[in-house]
C-alpha cells in the first residue's frame, strides 16, 4: 500500500494523489486529516486525475459533497462547515460509503465515528517551506 510522501510543490501533491488512487479500490473510503491550506484538496485533484475524471475539482466547503465522474467515480466530501453526526447521517453519508465509488473526506477528524472501520487515514502538514508538505498514512 501507498506509504506518503514528502511534496515541494502542489504538482507534485496532485502528483501523490495520483498515485494514491491507483491503489485505493472502489468502494473504500480515504479520510483526509490536516491543517487548513496543508493540501487536501490539491491531492483531491490528483485522485480526480488519477482516475481519468475530467470535471474541475474545488473543495466541497459550502456545498459539502462534490461527485465526480458520471457515473461518479469520486465523492467528495468535506466536513468543515457541518459538523453535526446527525446531521451527516440525515444526509444519507452512509450510502457514499457503500458505493463503488471511491470517497474521500476532508476534516475527516470531525465524523470520526461514523466512518467505516476500514478508512484510510492520511496525514498533512506543512513542512519547513512554504511548499513543503508532508503526507503520511496514519493508523
Amino acid at each position: 500500500m501507498w506509504n506518503g510522501v514528502r511534496s515541494t510543490s502542489p504538482a507534485e501533491t496532485r502528483a501523490a494523489g495520483m498515485q494514491f488512487v491507483t491503489q485505493l479500490p472502489p468502494g473504500k473510503v480515504a479520510a483526509l486529516h490536516g491543517e487548513l491550506g496543508s493540501g487536501k484538496t490539491t491531492f483531491v485533484q490528483g485522485m480526480a486525475a488519477g482516475l481519468g475524471l475530467t470535471d474541475q475539482v474545488t473543495s466541497p466547503t459550502f456545498a459539502l459533497i462534490h461527485e465526480y465522474g458520471s457515473p461518479a467515480g469520486l465523492y467528495h466530501i468535506d466536513c468543515y462547515r457541518e459538523q453535526s453526526l446527525v446531521r451527516w447521517q440525515s444526509l444519507g453519508l452512509q450510502e457514499y460509503f457503500d458505493g463503488d465509488a471511491r470517497t474521500v473526506v476532508e476534516w475527516a477528524e470531525l465524523i470520526l465515528p461514523l466512518l467505516p472501520e476500514d478508512t484510510i487515514h492520511l496525514q498533512f502538514t506543512h513542512g519547513s517551506r512554504d511548499s513543503e508538505r508532508r503526507i503520511e498514512v496514519r493508523p
